[in-house]
């Protein structure tokens, strides 16, 4: 750290100290540690072959003073030998230590962890008074900013109106002694379970339990320390909250709001134990879309097993095994895209058949086609994540062994032949065809794909939001079953495909979006689509249509 300070004045100074505008040759620009020790010991720059001079001229002393005040600040900062038995977030510099604004309410904290320090600097840093309870203030307060008050729980407990308790919950019975100093004061439950709590209570229920006359609010769980010594940029902004005193939950969420986060409302304290629950679940809205996926990946690669590589076996004695790794692959990808792609828009048609059926949007839809129409966005992820790696198979199928072999025997037996081209017209139309649909295809599933990010879709609007996921994404769904039908060509006729009655496996792929397309194609009709456009506005079947009309200019209003 002190050659990086002292670098640039170094090269400044290097031909007034050495004579010479070059400092290769001289050991002592090469080396900060010996000028500065030169220069304490009147000792010379002992390299210097050219000028052959020992000691620095009258003129060189400026810049060894500013060179020994740079190294003396670097010094200060740099890490002892006992720094890594210190807690993962540490203090920052002195420089860097906000101040705290003396005349606001202070808040305290009880508890002295990584989460504790991240949170009294972040509040330290908004202007607030920060007063932290310890069971040992003399050895934890070294770890916390200059102007964070370190002292004991009880007169932490007694000053602060609100407390943030960040203690393991095991240890909310050793707050029992200040019951009567918690008295009236706003406790903020900020724990988290080590495991899924399915029974109850919460952590937050046992703390109100051990604190009746206090406010508890769940709060800032879902917030991790890096969050809070980092600022809300590089973290979730959104925290969640609940309580049942209305007034301590305003209050939390003016302080979420100070610190830079956005508090959501989730009720009363009964729902704290899904909010403990939140930060311990692993990808709770992927489980059923990648069941999905799983099951329709494995029923057609066994597909194309069985069609592709069995059965040659069995009836030919060819053994093409070769192809499971990247071919069998290859040819099951694209099918699950195109089918998941078509799943995701299959249930806003069965919302809208229910609607028309109905004749009226004020009526939930089932519960299971509720959970699908939640699932799409994840649904639509993973089709492009085929698409995706559809495309990467497909570049690499001529790098593959057999391919060359392939090509070289068709070669030999074209030359046997005395066959001088094998151009064939169709299947290079087809082919041209195929490829340029499937390359459209997944630059628009693209586009779906990254207008699905938050920080994407939050930059858009309403109508351009719903313009790209419905109207582009149908013509995703339309390129894409376009590009399977290029593909199959006339294969779908020819009774040789249908091997032991199986058919080809771009037949059973196209089933699917083929009537997700001729569903959105009939609910274009004017017929259906006025109707459903006046559904979605409010109006009912069977219900008295009611006509407004605006007052007379001549009627007074009283």
């Amino acid at each position: 750290m002190c050659w990086i300070a002292t670098k640039s004045i170094v090269r400044k100074d290097r031909a007034r100290v050495c004579g010479r505008t070059g400092v290769s040759r001289c050991r002592a620009l090469s080396d900060p540690e010996l000028i500065v020790s030169s220069a304490k010991e009147g000792e010379g720059c002992t390299s210097c072959e050219e000028q052959g001079k020992r000691g620095f001229k009258p003129e060189v002393r400026p810049a060894v003073l500013r060179i020994e005040s740079v190294c003396a600040r670097q010094r200060k900062v740099r890490m002892p030998q006992g720094e890594m038995r210190k807690p993962l977030l540490g203090v920052a510099a002195e420089s860097d230590t906000p101040t705290c604004d003396v005349k606001s309410p202070a808040v305290g904290i009880l508890g002295t962890g990584d989460f504790s320090r991240s949170l009294a600097r972040r509040l330290l840093g908004c202007g607030l008074r920060v007063v932290v309870g310890s069971r040992s203030p003399k050895r934890t307060a070294e770890h916390f900013p200059a102007g964070v008050e370190v002292t004991e729980q009880q007169e932490a407990a007694t000053r602060a109106q609100v407390l943030f308790v960040a203690l393991y919950p095991d240890h909310y019975s050793t707050l029992a002694a200040f019951r009567g100093d918690l008295a009236g004061k706003v406790l903020v439950d900020v724990s988290n379970g080590t495991e899924l709590n399915r029974n109850g209570p919460s952590n937050a229920e046992r703390l109100a339990a051990l604190f009746p006359e206090s406010s508890v609010v769940k709060g800032f769980n879902v917030v991790s320390a890096w969050a809070l010594l980092n600022g809300p940029r590089d973290g979730s902004r959104q925290v969640l909250i609940c309580g049942d005193d209305s007034e301590a939950k305003s209050t939390v969420a003016k302080l979420a709001r100070t610190m830079g986060f956005i508090p959501t409302d989730m009720g009363g304290l009964s729902s704290s134990l899904e909010i403990e629950n939140a930060p311990l679940q692993l990808f709770p809205s992927w489980s059923s879309p990648f069941l999905c996926f799983t099951c329709l990946f494995l029923s057609f690669y066994i597909y194309n097993f069985f069609r592709s590589v069995l059965l040659p076996y069995i009836t030919r004695g060819q053994n093409v095994f070769y192809k499971l790794p990247v071919e069998t692959v290859n040819e099951t990808l694209p099918s699950v895209s195109l089918v998941m792609l078509a799943v995701v828009y299959l249930p806003g048609l069965l919302a809208a058949g229910l609607q028309l059926q109905r004749g009226t949007k004020y009526q939930s839809f089932p519960a299971w086609l509720d959970r699908w129409l939640c699932m799409r966005k994840q649904l639509g992820l993973l089709s492009f994540l085929c698409a995706a790696m559809h495309a990467v198979y497909s570049l690499c199928l001529p790098m593959r062994r057999s391919a060359r072999y392939k090509l070289l025997n068709a070669a030999f037996k074209q030359v046997k032949l005395g066959q001088e081209s094998s151009w064939v017209e169709e299947e290079v139309w087809r082919m041209e065809l195929y490829l340029s649909l499937g390359i459209m295809a997944l630059a628009v599933l693209s586009l779906l794909a990254v207008t699905s990010l938050p920080s994407v879709a939050n930059s858009l609007n309403w109508r351009e939001f719903t313009f790209i996921q419905s109207r582009l994404g149908y013509t995703a769904l339309c390129v894409g079953t376009l590009h399977t039908l290029t593909f199959g060509w006339g294969r779908a006729f020819d009774p040789a495909q249908y091997g032991f009655y199986l058919p080809p496996t771009f037949v059973l792929t196209v089933a699917l979006p083929c009537a997700v397309l001729l569903g959105r194609l009939a609910l274009a009709l004017p017929c259906l689509s006025l109707r459903l456009a006046r559904i979605r506005r409010g109006w009912e079947t069977g219900v008295r249509r009611v006509d407004f009309h605006q007052p007379d200019e001549d009627v007074s209003m009283v």
